[in-house]
């Protein structure tokens, strides 16, 4: 049963929209007045930030969680661990950089694209995660419907956008130009993160016009970190089975 004290304490919070804390565990052992106020507002950012976190990840679209530790990079040797932990620090999305992962289906492109995505995400920054078709469907639309509008919105509000599954299916040449006015507004100031089956010599193929394929490639690439990632599918290779 509440005493009177902790239902005003309760009241008070909720007015100052402080967040619950267990104070009996908060405050064991003896603490000074100031020692305790140093606790509390210690616990109120610790807890508002995890909130914050729970929102960017709510709201970001990823996938199922995906980590660093969990790739076989013994498996894909040509990329190692070194430089994924080089790019955890971040600094590239301070500078606008992008990060293209290249190669053939199953060779855990989306995986490391996955975990960087989270770990920008535990670090504070805004990410949002989907995949070419998406995009495509949300700039068609984003005119017409209010929730392409608000994906859109914040789309352009994050600091660093995963587009997945680039090159899997053809586009128009009127989406080709959509795709290309988005990348030409991210240019140096939003960092990319792009997954591909297709090298650079095939991306006119899917896009349907040379010119178009030019003028993005010459955005993506210019401040970018590409890694072609070679070797047999990892999910082919390690299949399970039923029986």
């Amino acid at each position: 049963m509440k005493t009177k004290i902790s239902h005003s304490v309760d009241t008070m919070m909720t007015k100052l929209r402080l967040e619950k804390v267990d104070f009996q565990i908060l405050f064991q052992g003896e603490h000074s007045p100031l020692e305790s106020i140093d606790l509390f507002l210690a616990e109120q950012i610790r807890l508002k930030d995890q909130k914050a976190t729970e929102n960017r990840i709510k709201r970001s679209g990823m996938p199922q969680m995906k980590t660093l530790e969990e790739f076989d990079f013994g498996f894909q040797q040509s990329i190692t661990k070194e430089q994924m932990l080089r790019l955890s620090d971040f600094t590239w999305i301070e500078q606008a950089y992008n990060i293209m992962f290249l190669g053939p289906p199953s060779v855990g492109k989306s995986h490391l694209a996955t975990a960087l995505g989270y770990m920008a995400l535990h670090k504070g920054y805004i990410v949002s995660f989907l995949c070419l078709d998406d995009l495509i469907r949300i700039l068609k639309t984003a005119d017409i419907t209010a929730s392409s509008k608000r994906k859109l919105k914040y789309l352009y509000q994050a600091h660093l956008i995963i587009i997945d599954e680039v090159g899997f299916l053809p586009v128009s040449k009127t989406e080709s130009n959509l795709l290309f006015t988005f990348i030409a507004a991210m240019h140096e100031k939003t960092s990319l993160i792009i997954t591909s089956n297709k090298g650079f010599s095939e991306w006119s193929g899917f896009l349907g016009d040379e010119v178009i394929t030019t003028a993005i490639l010459d955005r993506l690439v210019y401040k970018c970190e590409i890694f072609n990632m070679t070797g047999e599918g990892y999910r082919l290779k390690n299949r399970k089975t039923i029986l």
